[in-house]
């Protein structure tokens, strides 16, 4: 009897288990599913793109890649013509900049199934940012989505994926261990520059591999309403991270420390893009950066000719706050500036423990080294691989301002509407100018555009050197030694010799041969290789910690 008893108990069990599985599947497929927005011009999702020589075009819009590698994309029109005329010209970037983006995520994460729950983590989690992104740009998004590729439908739907990737950048934010953000901005007007006018230097360091970074788009966009505006993109992306309006207004965006975040709000990249399409002055933009729930810290450096000067507004999912730092230059790096923030536990570790405070200062250095700011020693600093006092910290350090890993670099003149933005690799190309004032021109015409006779800042003398010839072997080598540590599998002897030599003032190096050693159970040579790590500059305490708790678990 008892055992029957226990038979129908595991059955209702059983049962029960079953119809919460089915009911919670069934709720979360209802719940995270994006509604799309209402859409009229249905004859924009089949646009038929002409091509003439190497000018894609449909009307007076068009995309091209000029002789540096930068694409330049022209766009007008409302929501759903910016959306749909961008989807169908940058179609293969957005294909391409999805597949870099898909094989980055799974180098990062090998585990499948890792990745497949990830996936519904960031649906279910990301359920209700609709609600929170105004609606002409959900339609925006929507058009762009309907020209996206379907070999990524096993993330989800055209629609639902794309829009989750304007979070993307907020997440990467969040989840700071990973290494994805530590962007370096500054500005300089009156006595800090060679005409008194405001000039604005910054490295976009969100790094997803360099293969995310080959198809930068220099985006030009003629909305409806607003203002006209260029923003630095890449393929499926309409929020803005550097750029541009015709009022001279320009935004950059510097993470900064937050917690891990319990439901979605606006992602950054949109509340940059409200500032830059409807913002003129420094005023109008905090009023719009107040209006917004984010829910991540950024930090917000703009730049406006109107007010001749440049301010922070410094955003955390609950504080709003504009900064002046009462100077004729300012710095972002990745911590809050403003008195509000003194006590605040979470900005105070960020400053003791990450690579900004050290990276501000270096920047800083710089500035007062090169009061009289101009184009050249602007991106002379955004170039700069040192530590303070020109200490060698190794190559691509995050206390560097160039960490070696930047998607761009972009130098902005607000007062004369030019923009300098930088080509590969990192921003060691030429930097490449635009002048707002010829391409929202009305007698702006592409096919007599010459987009090759252009003023440029030389790229840098680096990029010629034998140190440059060994990070890119460096590089090389680095992946090659993980991929081995991954596989349990012995590296090349002469490989292992030859990677101390590359980058020797780098911790890293030292760090992963030490971790590859203690693999293959050499623990004295895993042991030198630790201390020399700790030797070396470190650019946070994680660092540290890490290797100390590899030491540690050898004794």
């Amino acid at each position: 009897m008892a055992k029957k008893h226990s038979f129908k108990g595991l059955k209702r069990f059983f049962i029960i288990t079953v119809l919460l599985i089915t009911t919670f599947v069934i709720y979360y497929k209802i719940d995270v599913k994006m509604t799309p927005p209402p859409f009229v011009k249905t004859e924009l999702l089949d646009i038929k793109i002409d091509k003439d020589s190497a000018i894609y075009s449909y009307n007076n819009n068009w995309l091209l890649q000029n002789k540096f590698g930068l694409w330049e994309l022209m766009i007008s029109g409302d929501a759903e013509e910016l959306g749909a005329i961008n989807g169908a010209l940058t179609q293969e970037l957005a294909a391409y900049q999805e597949e870099a983006f898909v094989d980055r995520l799974k180098e990062m994460i090998p585990s499948e199934s890792y990745i497949n729950s990830l996936k519904y983590f960031t649906s279910w989690f990301n359920r209700d940012m609709d609600e929170y992104i105004p609606q002409e740009y959900l339609v925006e998004i929507f058009a762009v989505s309907q020209y996206a590729s379907h070999d990524f439908d096993f993330i989800g739907d055209n629609y639902d994926r794309i829009l989750n990737y304007h979070a993307a950048h907020d997440i990467g934010h969040a989840l700071q261990n990973l290494n994805l953000v530590a962007c370096t901005g500054f500005a300089g007007w009156d006595s800090y520059s060679a005409d008194s006018s405001l000039i604005i230097g910054r490295n976009f360091d969100f790094y997803v591999g360099d293969k995310f970074a080959e198809n930068k788009i220099v985006a030009f966009y003629k909305p409806k309403t607003g203002n006209n505006f260029m923003h630095i993109t890449w393929g499926g992306l309409i929020g803005t991270v550097s750029g541009m309006n015709d009022k001279g207004l320009t935004i950059t965006l510097n993470s900064a420390k937050s917690n891990i975040p319990m439901s979605a709000r606006t992602p950054v990249s949109i509340v940059a893009r409200t500032i830059l399409q409807y913002a003129s002055n420094i005023d109008e933009a905090y009023t719009i950066a107040k209006s917004y729930r984010t829910f991540v810290t950024e930090t917000f450096l703009i730049g406006s000719a109107a007010d001749g000067k440049a301010m922070l507004i410094e955003k955390t999912p609950d504080t709003t706050m504009l900064f002046d730092y009462k100077k004729d230059y300012i710095v972002a790096t990745n911590h809050l500036q403003h008195k509000v923030f003194d006590n605040d536990e979470l900005n105070i570790e960020n400053i003791n423990t990450s690579a900004s405070k050290y990276r501000f200062n270096r920047t800083e250095q710089l500035l007062n080294e090169n009061k009289k700011l101009n184009i050249e020693n602007v991106a002379k600093i955004l170039r700069d691989r040192k530590g303070i006092d020109d200490q060698n910290i190794g190559v691509s350090n995050e206390k560097a301002i160039n960490q070696m890993i930047a998607h761009h670099s972009v130098i902005f003149k607000p007062e004369e509407l030019k923009v300098w933005v930088s080509t590969s690799p990192y921003q060691l190309g030429e930097y490449v100018m635009y002048d707002l004032n010829v391409m929202f021109s009305d007698t702006f015409n592409v096919k007599g555009y010459n987009s090759n006779m252009r003023q440029t800042i030389a790229a840098d003398t680096f990029l010629l050197s034998k140190e440059y010839s060994d990070f890119k072997k460096y590089k090389s080598l680095h992946k090659y030694i993980s991929e081995c540590l991954k596989s349990k599998v012995n590296a090349n002897k002469d490989s292992l010799i030859s990677f101390e030599t590359l980058n020797p003032m780098f911790f890293e190096t030292w760090k992963i041969l030490g971790e590859y050693y203690k693999m293959v159970a050499n623990n004295q040579k895993a042991t030198q290789c630790f201390n020399k790590a700790l030797l070396l500059e470190l650019p946070r305490t994680v660092d540290k910690e890490r290797i100390e708790e590899e030491l540690n678990s050898q004794e």
